[in-house]
Protein backbone atom coordinates (compact mmCIF):
# COMPACT_ATOMS: atom_id res chain seq x y z
CA UNK A 1 0.00 0.00 0.00
CA UNK A 2 1.59 3.21 -1.20
CA UNK A 3 0.61 5.55 1.62
CA UNK A 4 2.18 3.31 4.28
CA UNK A 5 5.38 2.87 2.32
CA UNK A 6 8.39 5.14 2.03
CA UNK A 7 6.84 6.58 -1.14
CA UNK A 8 3.82 8.03 0.67
CA UNK A 9 1.82 10.47 -1.45
CA UNK A 10 3.47 12.38 -4.30
CA UNK A 11 2.37 15.76 -2.99
CA UNK A 12 4.18 17.79 -5.63
CA UNK A 13 2.68 15.86 -8.56
CA UNK A 14 0.23 17.60 -10.88
CA UNK A 15 -2.73 15.25 -10.12
CA UNK A 16 -2.35 15.74 -6.37
CA UNK A 17 -2.13 19.50 -6.80
CA UNK A 18 -5.35 19.33 -8.83
CA UNK A 19 -6.94 17.35 -5.99
CA UNK A 20 -5.94 20.07 -3.52
CA UNK A 21 -7.31 22.76 -5.81
CA UNK A 22 -10.59 20.88 -6.27
CA UNK A 23 -11.04 20.71 -2.48
CA UNK A 24 -10.59 24.45 -2.20
CA UNK A 25 -12.56 25.66 -5.23
CA UNK A 26 -14.89 22.84 -6.26
CA UNK A 27 -17.25 22.90 -3.26
CA UNK A 28 -19.83 25.38 -4.56
CA UNK A 29 -23.44 24.26 -4.14
CA UNK A 30 -25.87 24.55 -7.08
CA UNK A 31 -28.74 24.81 -4.58
CA UNK A 32 -27.27 28.05 -3.21
CA UNK A 33 -27.65 29.90 -6.53
CA UNK A 34 -30.47 32.44 -6.67
CA UNK A 35 -32.43 32.13 -9.92
CA UNK A 36 -35.15 34.67 -9.01
CA UNK A 37 -33.85 37.34 -11.42
CA UNK A 38 -33.37 34.69 -14.11
CA UNK A 39 -37.07 33.87 -13.94
CA UNK A 40 -37.94 37.53 -14.42
CA UNK A 41 -35.45 37.98 -17.26
CA UNK A 42 -36.71 34.83 -18.98
CA UNK A 43 -40.20 36.32 -19.21
CA UNK A 44 -38.84 39.35 -21.09
CA UNK A 45 -37.14 37.33 -23.85
CA UNK A 46 -38.68 36.74 -27.24
CA UNK A 47 -39.69 33.20 -28.15
CA UNK A 48 -36.73 32.99 -30.56
CA UNK A 49 -34.31 34.15 -27.85
CA UNK A 50 -35.71 31.59 -25.42
CA UNK A 51 -35.23 28.92 -28.07
CA UNK A 52 -31.55 29.86 -28.46
CA UNK A 53 -30.95 29.62 -24.70
CA UNK A 54 -32.98 26.43 -24.32
CA UNK A 55 -30.91 24.77 -27.02
CA UNK A 56 -27.74 25.62 -25.11
CA UNK A 57 -29.08 24.58 -21.71
CA UNK A 58 -30.65 21.35 -22.96
CA UNK A 59 -27.46 20.28 -24.71
CA UNK A 60 -25.41 21.10 -21.61
CA UNK A 61 -27.93 19.32 -19.37
CA UNK A 62 -27.82 16.11 -21.40
CA UNK A 63 -24.07 16.46 -21.92
CA UNK A 64 -23.35 16.81 -18.20
CA UNK A 65 -25.56 13.81 -17.49
CA UNK A 66 -23.70 11.83 -20.15
CA UNK A 67 -20.23 12.64 -18.86
CA UNK A 68 -21.33 11.86 -15.30
CA UNK A 69 -22.52 8.42 -16.38
CA UNK A 70 -19.60 7.75 -18.72
CA UNK A 71 -16.64 8.73 -16.51
CA UNK A 72 -16.51 5.69 -14.22
CA UNK A 73 -14.62 3.35 -16.63
CA UNK A 74 -11.74 5.83 -16.81
CA UNK A 75 -11.55 6.02 -13.02
CA UNK A 76 -11.50 2.21 -12.88
CA UNK A 77 -8.76 2.00 -15.52
CA UNK A 78 -6.57 4.49 -13.64
CA UNK A 79 -7.23 2.68 -10.35
CA UNK A 80 -6.17 -0.66 -11.86
CA UNK A 81 -2.82 0.91 -12.72
CA UNK A 82 -2.36 1.91 -9.08
CA UNK A 83 -2.03 5.63 -9.86
CA UNK A 84 -3.21 6.81 -6.46
CA UNK A 85 -2.88 10.58 -6.87
CA UNK A 86 -4.71 10.51 -10.19
CA UNK A 87 -7.56 8.48 -8.72
CA UNK A 88 -7.77 10.84 -5.74
CA UNK A 89 -8.27 13.72 -8.13
CA UNK A 90 -10.76 11.76 -10.24
CA UNK A 91 -13.03 11.31 -7.21
CA UNK A 92 -13.57 15.09 -7.24
CA UNK A 93 -14.00 15.07 -11.02
CA UNK A 94 -17.04 12.76 -10.87
CA UNK A 95 -18.51 14.72 -7.94
CA UNK A 96 -18.27 17.92 -9.95
CA UNK A 97 -19.88 16.43 -13.06
CA UNK A 98 -22.81 15.34 -10.90
CA UNK A 99 -23.15 18.91 -9.58
CA UNK A 100 -23.13 20.28 -13.11
CA UNK A 101 -26.01 17.96 -13.97
CA UNK A 102 -27.89 19.22 -10.92
CA UNK A 103 -27.14 22.87 -11.75
CA UNK A 104 -28.63 22.88 -15.25
CA UNK A 105 -31.68 20.97 -14.02
CA UNK A 106 -32.23 23.61 -11.32
CA UNK A 107 -31.86 26.36 -13.93
CA UNK A 108 -34.51 24.71 -16.12
CA UNK A 109 -36.83 24.26 -13.15
CA UNK A 110 -36.42 27.93 -12.19
CA UNK A 111 -37.59 29.19 -15.59
CA UNK A 112 -40.46 26.71 -15.68
CA UNK A 113 -39.09 24.43 -18.41
CA UNK A 114 -39.91 20.90 -17.29
CA UNK A 115 -40.89 19.31 -20.60
CA UNK A 116 -39.02 17.15 -23.09
CA UNK A 117 -36.14 19.17 -24.54
CA UNK A 118 -34.58 16.36 -26.57
CA UNK A 119 -35.84 18.12 -29.69
CA UNK A 120 -32.71 20.25 -29.34
CA UNK A 121 -30.47 17.20 -29.65
CA UNK A 122 -29.49 17.39 -33.30
CA UNK A 123 -28.16 14.45 -35.30
CA UNK A 124 -24.60 15.66 -34.79
CA UNK A 125 -25.19 16.04 -31.06
CA UNK A 126 -26.59 12.51 -30.89
CA UNK A 127 -23.61 11.15 -32.81
CA UNK A 128 -21.25 12.64 -30.23
CA UNK A 129 -23.11 12.08 -26.97
CA UNK A 130 -25.23 9.01 -27.75
CA UNK A 131 -22.54 7.11 -29.66
CA UNK A 132 -18.92 8.32 -29.80
CA UNK A 133 -18.53 9.35 -26.13
CA UNK A 134 -20.10 6.29 -24.45
CA UNK A 135 -18.42 3.90 -26.90
CA UNK A 136 -14.95 5.34 -26.19
CA UNK A 137 -15.51 5.25 -22.44
CA UNK A 138 -17.12 1.80 -22.29
CA UNK A 139 -14.17 0.37 -24.22
CA UNK A 140 -12.14 0.87 -21.05
CA UNK A 141 -14.19 -1.74 -19.21
CA UNK A 142 -12.44 -4.49 -21.18
CA UNK A 143 -9.47 -2.68 -22.70
CA UNK A 144 -7.10 -0.59 -20.57
CA UNK A 145 -4.41 -0.30 -23.24
CA UNK A 146 -2.62 3.04 -23.67
CA UNK A 147 -4.48 3.47 -26.98
CA UNK A 148 -7.87 2.94 -25.35
CA UNK A 149 -7.13 5.37 -22.52
CA UNK A 150 -5.79 7.92 -25.01
CA UNK A 151 -8.93 7.65 -27.12
CA UNK A 152 -11.19 8.04 -24.09
CA UNK A 153 -9.35 11.11 -22.82
CA UNK A 154 -9.20 12.67 -26.27
CA UNK A 155 -12.94 12.32 -26.79
CA UNK A 156 -13.94 13.23 -23.23
CA UNK A 157 -11.38 15.81 -22.08
CA UNK A 158 -9.96 17.32 -25.24
CA UNK A 159 -13.05 17.35 -27.44
CA UNK A 160 -16.23 17.29 -25.36
CA UNK A 161 -14.85 19.44 -22.54
CA UNK A 162 -11.97 21.30 -24.18
CA UNK A 163 -13.77 22.24 -27.39
CA UNK A 164 -17.55 21.76 -27.18
CA UNK A 165 -18.10 22.86 -23.58
CA UNK A 166 -15.69 25.80 -23.90
CA UNK A 167 -17.58 26.92 -27.01
CA UNK A 168 -20.82 26.59 -25.06
CA UNK A 169 -19.51 28.83 -22.26
CA UNK A 170 -18.47 31.35 -24.88
CA UNK A 171 -22.00 31.32 -26.30
CA UNK A 172 -23.58 31.79 -22.87
CA UNK A 173 -21.42 34.82 -22.17
CA UNK A 174 -22.01 36.27 -25.63
CA UNK A 175 -25.76 35.93 -25.19
CA UNK A 176 -26.40 36.64 -21.51
CA UNK A 177 -23.50 38.67 -20.14
CA UNK A 178 -23.62 41.07 -23.09
CA UNK A 179 -27.35 41.58 -22.40
CA UNK A 180 -26.86 41.76 -18.61
CA UNK A 181 -29.50 39.11 -17.94
CA UNK A 182 -29.91 35.80 -16.07
CA UNK A 183 -27.22 36.30 -13.40
CA UNK A 184 -27.91 32.97 -11.67
CA UNK A 185 -27.27 31.01 -14.83
CA UNK A 186 -24.09 32.96 -15.47
CA UNK A 187 -22.91 32.47 -11.88
CA UNK A 188 -23.22 28.71 -12.26
CA UNK A 189 -21.54 28.72 -15.67
CA UNK A 190 -18.64 30.58 -14.07
CA UNK A 191 -18.26 27.79 -11.50
CA UNK A 192 -18.52 25.17 -14.23
CA UNK A 193 -15.82 26.85 -16.27
CA UNK A 194 -13.40 26.70 -13.32
CA UNK A 195 -14.27 23.07 -12.58
CA UNK A 196 -13.88 22.11 -16.22
CA UNK A 197 -10.50 23.81 -16.42
CA UNK A 198 -9.30 21.27 -13.87
CA UNK A 199 -10.94 18.43 -15.81
CA UNK A 200 -9.30 19.54 -19.06
CA UNK A 201 -6.03 20.08 -17.20
CA UNK A 202 -6.13 16.51 -15.96
CA UNK A 203 -6.96 15.17 -19.42
CA UNK A 204 -4.08 17.15 -20.88
CA UNK A 205 -1.73 15.80 -18.20
CA UNK A 206 -2.97 12.25 -18.82
CA UNK A 207 -2.42 12.50 -22.57
CA UNK A 208 0.97 14.14 -22.10
CA UNK A 209 1.95 11.31 -19.76
CA UNK A 210 0.77 8.71 -22.27
CA UNK A 211 2.56 10.46 -25.15
CA UNK A 212 5.74 10.67 -23.09
CA UNK A 213 5.52 6.95 -22.28
CA UNK A 214 4.34 5.92 -25.77
CA UNK A 215 5.47 8.55 -28.33
CA UNK A 216 3.41 7.04 -31.19
CA UNK A 217 0.24 8.10 -29.36
CA UNK A 218 0.68 11.74 -30.35
CA UNK A 219 -0.18 10.90 -33.96
CA UNK A 220 -3.02 8.68 -32.72
CA UNK A 221 -4.51 11.55 -30.70
CA UNK A 222 -3.97 14.08 -33.53
CA UNK A 223 -5.79 11.79 -35.95
CA UNK A 224 -8.70 11.38 -33.53
CA UNK A 225 -9.00 15.15 -33.10
CA UNK A 226 -9.00 15.64 -36.87
CA UNK A 227 -11.74 13.03 -37.12
CA UNK A 228 -13.83 14.88 -34.51
CA UNK A 229 -13.30 18.42 -35.83
CA UNK A 230 -16.06 18.32 -38.52
CA UNK A 231 -18.55 17.36 -35.80
CA UNK A 232 -17.72 20.51 -33.81
CA UNK A 233 -18.21 22.63 -36.93
CA UNK A 234 -21.55 20.94 -37.73
CA UNK A 235 -22.76 21.36 -34.14
CA UNK A 236 -22.11 25.11 -34.34
CA UNK A 237 -23.97 25.37 -37.63
CA UNK A 238 -26.93 23.47 -36.25
CA UNK A 239 -26.95 25.70 -33.18
CA UNK A 240 -27.36 28.78 -35.36
CA UNK A 241 -30.17 27.04 -37.28
CA UNK A 242 -29.10 28.29 -40.69
CA UNK A 243 -28.52 31.88 -39.56
CA UNK A 244 -25.32 33.92 -39.63
CA UNK A 245 -26.00 35.34 -36.17
CA UNK A 246 -27.89 34.36 -33.02
CA UNK A 247 -31.03 36.01 -31.66
CA UNK A 248 -28.71 37.89 -29.31
CA UNK A 249 -26.63 39.26 -32.16
CA UNK A 250 -23.39 37.31 -31.94
CA UNK A 251 -21.95 35.94 -35.16
CA UNK A 252 -21.63 32.33 -36.26
CA UNK A 253 -18.22 33.24 -37.70
CA UNK A 254 -16.97 34.35 -34.28
CA UNK A 255 -18.19 31.13 -32.68
CA UNK A 256 -16.53 29.07 -35.42
CA UNK A 257 -13.25 30.93 -34.92
CA UNK A 258 -13.44 30.31 -31.17
CA UNK A 259 -14.01 26.57 -31.73
CA UNK A 260 -11.12 26.26 -34.18
CA UNK A 261 -8.86 28.15 -31.78
CA UNK A 262 -9.74 25.69 -28.99
CA UNK A 263 -8.89 22.77 -31.26
CA UNK A 264 -5.53 24.32 -32.10
CA UNK A 265 -4.72 25.16 -28.47
CA UNK A 266 -5.40 21.60 -27.30
CA UNK A 267 -3.03 20.08 -29.84
CA UNK A 268 -0.33 22.71 -29.24
CA UNK A 269 -0.27 21.88 -25.53
CA UNK A 270 -0.14 18.14 -26.19
CA UNK A 271 2.72 18.58 -28.64
CA UNK A 272 4.86 19.93 -25.80
CA UNK A 273 4.98 16.45 -24.26
CA UNK A 274 7.13 15.09 -27.06
CA UNK A 275 10.73 14.80 -25.95
CA UNK A 276 9.98 15.58 -22.30
CA UNK A 277 11.02 13.40 -19.40
CA UNK A 278 8.23 11.87 -17.32
CA UNK A 279 9.41 13.88 -14.29
CA UNK A 280 8.73 17.09 -16.21
CA UNK A 281 5.19 15.93 -17.03
CA UNK A 282 4.40 15.34 -13.35
CA UNK A 283 5.79 18.74 -12.34
CA UNK A 284 3.93 20.78 -14.98
CA UNK A 285 2.30 23.90 -13.56
CA UNK A 286 -1.45 24.49 -13.41
CA UNK A 287 -1.00 27.70 -15.39
CA UNK A 288 0.72 25.91 -18.26
CA UNK A 289 -2.26 23.59 -18.65
CA UNK A 290 -4.85 26.37 -18.35
CA UNK A 291 -6.22 25.50 -14.92
CA UNK A 292 -8.11 28.46 -13.45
Amino acid sequence: MLTTSQRGILEDSFPFRLYQKAKRFGVWNPSDIDFSQDKKDWATLTEAQQKDILRLISQFQAGEEAVTLDLLPLIMAIAKEGRLEEEMYLTTFLFEEAKHTEFFRLALNAIGEKGDLSCYHSETYKTIFYDILPTAMERLVTDQSPEAIAEASTVYNMFVEGVLAETGYYSFYQSLEASNIMPGLLEGVGHLKKDESRHIGYGTFLLQRLICEHPHLYDYVAEKMQELTPLAICLNQEGFDGRDYSEFGHLLEDTMNFTLKQLSVRMDILARARGKKIEEIYKVSETELGVL
